[in-house]
């Protein structure tokens, strides 16, 4: 397989427009032009995960956390990134990374947590602004169905539940080709009137490139008309953290015990809600602190998350327990996510989840 299909792959699960600004996602090392044969999943690239991937003769990692996160000024070998970074264009192994644009889809680091937990009726926790657009298009009546098919395959017209939405106005059109131009219907210097339908759908803004180019591939005149808004409305599937409902209540020690069996972490840091039964979950895998004050305004009756500082557990207020149950612990599951998902794909090629355990944290 070459390794442009699997990169192309992991950006329809994960599109890297949706990763954070300070985030270094995507193919960090090889030519996408290379030709693999077996893929190592981890968490971190470590040493000791690199000496894996040579082991088991694997000629890409794919990796949560990326390699190179701040610039590389030099390559002397004074630390583990560079060394790493050295051998790999050495092996000739590529290097990719899934990280905060995995966190922003619904399918994605949380809600294979939330899974984890057995939550249902998930949703986004915190959408992302700016993530939808509509597009109006204007197409002669007879041609109307074939495109807003089309445009529905390229991913136009989810609503939440609904798939291929639209709405279609019929109207007129008028236009006059010049010289130059091809008409596919009138003729040159002459003013022409057609039968057209508006059509207007919504799409996630990373598709609008596969969205325009299935647009002019499958309309029939040379220069379509079309605009291109941006909306203020949010994806119900894209942004922060996750909010879900078990499907019966606990009280606060079953609670913590059942996430304790549930996620194998050997210690859970947490601040008490206030005391009633827990069944509303809000989660972020890695560092959610940012989100206490949105899973408080969504009711939640317990926030599960990371890196928690002293003073944010605070922000609980004795109305939500706040849970820190450790970085790696709350994306452990990412890993099984992605084999999972890649061996779906592409059943013939070779997906390993690795055996290495790095977990920097040790509990005494």
């Amino acid at each position: 397989m070459i390794l442009n299909d699997l990169c192309k792959s992991l950006e329809e699960l994960a599109p890297l427009s949706l990763q954070e600004n300070y985030d270094n996602s995507g193919l960090l090392i090889g030519d996408r032009n290379k030709i693999i044969s077996k893929a190592l999943v981890c968490l971190e690239v470590t040493e000791d995960v690199f000496s894996e991937a040579m082991d088991e003769n694997a000629d890409v990692i794919i990796t949560h956390h990326p390699l190179i996160f701040r610039s590389l000024k030099k390559f002397t070998g004074s630390n583990a990134v560079e060394r790493i970074v050295e051998k790999a264009l050495k092996k000739d192994i590529a290097i990719y990374a899934i990280h905060t644009n995995l966190d922003n889809v619904f399918l994605g680091v949380n809600q294979v947590l939330a899974s984890q937990l057995r939550l249902s009726r998930l949703q986004i926790l915190l959408p992302k602004p700016a993530t939808l657009k509509k597009l109006a298009v204007y197409v002669p009546i007879d041609y109307s169905e074939n495109l807003s098919n089309k445009l529905f395959e390229a991913g136009c017209g989810a609503i939440g539940n609904y798939d291929s939405c639209s709405f279609q106005l019929e109207g007129k059109g008028y236009f006059r080709a010049l010289e130059g131009s091809k008409p596919f219907v009138g003729e040159k210097n002459q003013i022409h009137l057609e039968q057209e339908v508006k059509i207007e759908l919504v799409f996630a803004a990373y598709l609008q490139s596969n969205i325009i180019k299935a647009l002019r591939e499958n309309h029939p005149y040379e220069e379509p008309a079309f605009d291109i808004y941006a909306l203020e409305n949010e994806s119900p599937t894209i942004g922060a953290g996750m909010i879900g409902y078990l499907e019966n209540p606990m009280n606060e020690e079953d609670f913590l015990n059942f996430v304790k069996k549930q996620t194998a972490t050997k210690c859970i840091r947490y601040s008490s809600g206030a005391g009633d039964k827990i069944q509303k979950i809000a989660l972020c895998g890695g560092s959610g602190s940012f989100l206490i004050s949105e899973a408080k305004r969504a009711n939640a009756d317990a926030f599960i998350t990371a890196d928690v500082k002293y003073h944010d557990f605070f922000e609980g207020e004795n109305q939500m327990l706040i849970a820190d149950i450790g970085h790696y612990e709350s994306e452990q599951f990412t890993k099984q996510l992605l084999v999972d998902y890649l061996n779906k794909k592409f059943p013939n090629f070779a997906v390993q989840n690795s055996g290495r355990n790095t977990n920097v944290v040790k509990y005494l």
